[in-house]
């Protein structure tokens, strides 16, 4: 296997004999905290999903927002090498990275495109757009008017999510139109599910129900599109039927299950552990307050260890007083309100915790494991949103 590139945020190798030469001032002793990004489960995700599509379905790799903030450019190679046959990014910019990075495997562009420079960025970098109404075609088709290329574009129909995407009772006059745009050829239609996740498939079968209708519209009107998709991480564990010839995999490659009830669909592995260091250890008396606003307050003598993450890291504000950590493989409170480059930790019932050792807040030491959907679940969000707030400042360091 290639070795992968370094990305744009501070990617660190790996190595239990680790050795830095003194010119080299980035290593991994001199890191406060960080993200470990762990390789091997990458592929092992991949491959269980790959198992899991029908014959006639391939993977897309969903990288966009730096790959759920697991490192763009690093997964994005990693997924295609174990057998995705494309990848997915919100924006121009993520894509353009993608490209930076020699990333020669298909993107496409799930935002919406409305500049002609954007449009020509598009072309350049040999990305391909979705389109989601006539007057997106007709820019784009004008902005490659002076040019002898033909771009594959992606339609969108709107099959219940109302965000992007054309109404699905009109998919056929919107394909013809696109199709006598010179310069633009159609590659694929696709939608995107609502409520997957959830266990009454009402609303999935909706959808589902309308993407074949307008399907079969095309069929009749004589357009064939070359793929159809429709499944996002949900609906590819979900039902077979909405595979079609690509599904749009995010969470699940990154070992994250849509809904608890999905665990049994498929065995994947959380590819992210985030960690940090003990930057100082303090004895409190009781009565003493701890860190901003005192809303905790020692009812006894305490040892405290203060870790160096905060909420400018990624931690959120809202987890102080309710959240855990673990260190030497035992679970351990953090205290007192998190600050933005610290927090604090109980450290009272392991003796001798130095200054140094590792602190897991999200992942497993030893026994013990603390989860995305561990922090999700008490602050009544979705997981999604913890992977995606850890900051560029915590350097990626990837196992392999």
């Amino acid at each position: 296997m290639q070795e992968l590139q370094k990305n744009t945020d501070v990617t660190l190798k790996h190595s239990k004999n680790l050795r830095q030469k003194p010119s080299e001032p980035e290593c991994e002793l001199c890191q406060r905290a960080w993200v470990e990004i762990n390789q091997g489960f990458l592929y092992h995700n991949v491959h269980q999903l790959t198992r899991l599509l029908a014959p006639s379905t391939q993977l897309l790799a969903v990288v966009k927002a730096d790959a759920y903030g697991h490192g763009g450019t690093t997964v994005a190679k990693t997924v295609v090498d174990a057998g995705a046959v494309g990848l997915c990014v919100a924006t121009v910019q993520e894509g353009i990275q993608l490209r930076k990075a020699g990333i020669s495997a298909p993107v496409l562009l799930f935002g919406a495109i409305n500049t002609p420079e954007q449009v020509r960025a598009i072309a350049h970098w040999q990305l391909q757009p979705t389109l989601c109404n006539p007057q997106q075609a007709l820019v784009f088709s004008e902005a490659l008017a002076d040019s002898e290329i033909t771009l594959p574009i992606h339609l969108k129909l709107d099959t219940g999510m109302s965000r992007l995407g054309m109404p699905w009772q009109e998919a056929t006059k919107f394909a013809r139109i696109v199709q006598q745009l010179p310069h633009l050829k159609i590659a694929s239609v696709y939608s995107h599910l609502a409520t997957a996740e959830n266990l009454d498939s009402t609303v999935t079968e909706q959808q589902h129900q309308r993407f074949e209708k307008a399907v079969n519209q095309l069929h009749a009107a004589g357009i064939q599109p070359p793929s159809l998709h429709l499944a996002n991480s949900a609906g590819t564990l979900t039902n077979r039927a909405l595979h079609y010839n690509f599904v749009r995999v995010g969470l699940a490659l990154y070992g994250l299950y849509p809904a608890p009830h999905l665990r049994t669909a498929i065995e994947l592995k959380p590819v992210m552990q985030v960690k940090a260091r003990v930057m100082q250890v303090k004895t409190i008396a009781p009565g003493t307050g701890v860190s901003y606003g005192y809303t905790f307050i020692a009812d006894r003598q305490m040892r405290l260890a203060v870790v160096g993450i905060g909420y400018a890291d990624g931690v959120p504000r809202q987890l102080s007083n309710q959240m855990t950590a673990l260190i030497r493989g035992q679970r351990v409170r953090q205290i007192g309100a998190i600050t933005m480059d610290q927090l604090m930790l109980d450290v009272s019932e392991i003796p001798g915790v130095q200054t140094g050792e590792v602190v897991t807040l999200i992942g497993q030491d030893g026994e013990v494991q603390i989860s995305v959907d561990d922090w999700a679940d008490t602050l009544k969000t979705i997981s999604w949103e913890i992977i995606c707030g850890f900051k560029h400042r915590l350097p990626r360091l990837v196992l392999s």
